[in-house]
């Protein structure tokens, strides 16, 4: 039975649920953006029975997930986000976890493998290597066609980003739905659920620092550089690694993680998932599911 928990970080107050054996191999699902824990639905079941101790947190400005004070800096980084999965391993006592995730659940974990290789024992990845280069992002944002599927970004790098979306959120959230999974109808009960996770000002606030630092129109926080710097030179996935390719993903084409395979360093399988956008494991939850399990045999050998 999934319950919620809170758990403090130095950074935060992380809400997250929990389901499976309390002493099972820990597995944390990364949701994305504009999505929440209700990502993984679909996909819980047969990792609690195959074993796994499923933890799902609410990423930094969502739900109830909190700022743990006024002076904490509403950041949208990708290196804070990775750091937030750190800490809460940590807080949790969590030497070693299977990560899994998408969008900026993805990111963080590929950037937790990459930078702390010890805590990673597997991973799922939908999309591929898809670290963030803010440098290259400013002076070449991307082609015209890659430019067109980013027109939500630079919505959010605009001088009046911060009044539009607090005013037009759900609205905005529910586009980016129906435009990066092309093929799904999704259940407006779904979207409803989901969309509370977007009602705070942290949420508002984080997502605008996310998008406005890809394209250095945001600073970083100091302490992060040395992180950010490090990521620079694309350090490799150890891991066992399973990637999922989704065939109708407009922001991760498949091909995007075609070729990527010198960027994992551990055993290493590329699915092609077809029939599927952006939210994956509401799309094509067999498929997740199946990494997931799948991922832990590589780990066994």
């Amino acid at each position: 039975m999934r319950q919620m928990h809170s758990i403090s970080t130095s950074s935060l107050e992380i809400a997250y649920e929990e389901s499976g054996p309390a002493t099972g191999d820990p597995l944390i699902l990364l949701h994305g953006w504009p999505y929440d824990p209700r990502s993984f639905d679909d996909v819980v079941a047969q990792p609690e029975g195959a074993g796994y101790r499923v933890l799902v947190p609410y990423v930094r400005g969502f739900g109830p997930t909190r700022y743990a004070n006024a002076g904490v800096r509403r950041s949208g980084q990708q290196t804070a986000l990775a750091l937030d999965v750190v800490e809460l391993m940590d807080a949790l006592g969590l030497p070693q976890a299977t990560l899994a995730g998408f969008d900026w659940g993805n990111r963080s974990a590929i950037i937790v493998a990459a930078l702390w290789p010890e805590r990673v024992r597997a991973l799922v990845s939908c999309a591929g290597y898809t670290v963030i280069d803010p440098a290259v992002m400013h002076l070449y944002p991307g082609t015209p066609a890659q430019l067109h599927q980013a027109w939500y970004r630079f919505v959010l790098n605009a001088p009046n980003a911060e009044t539009y979306l607090r005013d037009h959120r759900d609205a905005f959230a529910r586009e980016c739905w129906k435009l990066w999974s092309p093929g799904w109808d999704f259940p407006d009960a779904l979207f409803t659920e989901t969309s509370r996770s977007f009602q705070s000002e942290d949420w508002v606030q984080t997502t605008l620092h996310c998008y406005r630092f890809w394209y250095g129109n945001a600073a970083g926080e100091p302490r992060l550089e040395p992180l950010e710097r490090r990521l620079r030179s694309k350090p490799p996935v150890l891991a066992p690694t399973i990637v999922l390719a989704a065939t109708d993903d407009p922001l991760f084409p498949a091909a995007f993680s075609k070729g990527q395979e010198g960027l994992f360093k551990g055993p290493y399988e590329r699915r092609v998932v077809q029939h599927a956008g952006h939210y994956l494991p509401k799309e094509a939850p067999e498929a997740f599911t199946q990494a997931l399990l799948d991922v832990r045999a590589m780990v066994q050998g």
